[in-house]
């Protein structure tokens, strides 16, 4: 909870210091831009924090994103007719179903998931290639109801922002009043315990690479419909963007530590660092380098509280007692 506090503070101090140049940095206007460039982001980092609690972690999501954004598109074009809640389960369940071929390659060959998930990240790439024949699907082309659902609002919030509130919501309350949540942070903590706990963990990584994979399909579809277009290098390297707000908000790549405040905190610290470059007059390029640094520092900083505290079979900064 410290932690959290000072990235909070973190993130205030940048906002006033840009604020101070440029007044408008702080409307409430600006901070609902910011909430809704950051809503995908938050989607996937909701799946990618389940992952990386098992002491795994998924390379997969942008390209899971980019094939089921590209094969909504291509459905949403073929059949014009489609309902809105036909299009989200569509992508929930490719997304679904490229996440659980994720976590059944993992268990079935027993290999890192870093391996499996970095062949699969090219695999997926290839397959939209495959798809649209190298073609892109542009503005014209995408079915009504994809683009307009991102620009849709309720009560006054965008709909992006309710979208990335659900999945937040819905991680919470996994993490927090689920046994299999609890069970997440058990394994990560400690494996061996965790196996000798009676902790069923086959099953707890095909759920949590499953979810990341779900939630990477629904962030597919939004994005495609946010920026209306679709094509084989979508969303290329925000994997990276997706681990970088994990780790900047305390989400162990060591597994079994970590919040869904602290990961909501690392994502709006993205976000701020997003708006505020342009404002100070920072070239976007910069952008990168500013997230690599800053996962670096928060890695050694994660690896130094975790050394200082000792390993625990259940982190209880994470779930209730």
């Amino acid at each position: 909870m410290r932690r959290e506090w000072i990235l909070l503070a973190i993130i205030a101090a940048i906002a006033l210091a840009v604020g101070a140049r440029a007044p408008v940095f702080l409307s409430l206007r600006t901070l609902l831009d910011i909430g809704n460039d950051s809503a995908i982001l938050a989607i996937l980092v909701m799946g990618q924090m389940l992952v990386l609690l098992t002491r795994g972690v998924d390379l997969s999501v942008a390209s899971n994103l980019a094939l089921t954004g590209m094969l909504c598109a291509l459905a949403g074009q073929a059949w014009p007719g489609l309902p809105l809640p036909a299009l989200l389960l569509l992508a929930g369940a490719i997304g679904a179903l490229l996440g659980a071929l994720n976590g059944w390659l993992i268990m079935r060959f027993n290999l890192p998931a870093i391996v499996v998930t970095l062949g699969t990240m090219s695999a997926y790439r290839g397959a939209i290639f495959v798809a649209s024949g190298g073609t892109w699907v542009n503005d014209h082309q995408i079915h009504p109801l994809i683009k307009g659902l991102p620009r849709e609002t309720l009560l006054g919030l965008p709909m992006l922002l309710w979208f990335a509130a659900a999945a937040a919501l819905f991680t919470l309350w996994l993490l927090h009043w689920r046994r299999e949540g609890r069970e997440l942070y058990a394994f990560g903590g400690h494996p061996v315990a965790a196996v000798y706990a009676g902790i069923p963990v086959q099953r707890r990584l095909m759920m949590a690479y499953t979810l990341s994979g779900l939630l990477a399909g629904l962030a597919g579809l939004l994005w495609v419909g946010r920026y209306a277009i679709a094509f084989t290098e979508l969303a290329s390297g925000f994997e990276l963007t997706v681990i970088a707000a994990c780790v900047i908000g305390g989400v162990s790549i060591g597994g079994g530590v970590g919040t869904v405040g602290g990961a909501l905190l690392g994502v709006l610290f993205i976000g701020v660092i997003n708006a505020a470059l342009p404002v100070i007059q920072v070239s976007p390029f910069w952008q990168q380098a500013i997230a690599g640094a800053v996962i670096l520092a928060s890695v050694a900083l994660n690896a130094r509280a975790q050394r200082q505290a000792g390993r625990q079979i259940l982190d209880t900064s994470g779930v209730p007692a």
